[in-house]
């Protein structure tokens, strides 16, 4: 997960709505069905799908009152924390 690409999505959430993101996960996912995709292209489309999930939950965090730079660093905290456990 990239942060920058998070924030962005994060933005691109507040400016329109996560339903974009939501879709665009859905139509990521159905893509990963096509069973002539190389390794390194499942890579890069689990890559962007890990990203939009990210900006969905920092998106909830910042819904429920957390300012957005503590979502944020609150969010790869605990990607960290998971990937070093």
């Amino acid at each position: 997960m990239k942060l920058p690409v998070i924030k962005h999505l994060t933005n691109f959430i507040e400016e329109n709505d996560e339903d974009y993101i939501i879709e665009s996960i859905e139509t990521l996912e159905a893509l990963t069905e096509i069973p002539s995709l190389k390794d390194e292209e499942l890579d890069v489309i689990g890559e962007l799908i890990s990203n939009m999930y990210g900006a969905l939950e920092v998106d909830k965090m910042i819904k429920e009152g957390t300012s957005k730079k503590e979502a944020l660093n609150s969010f790869m905290k605990r990607v960290l924390g998971a990937i070093d456990a």
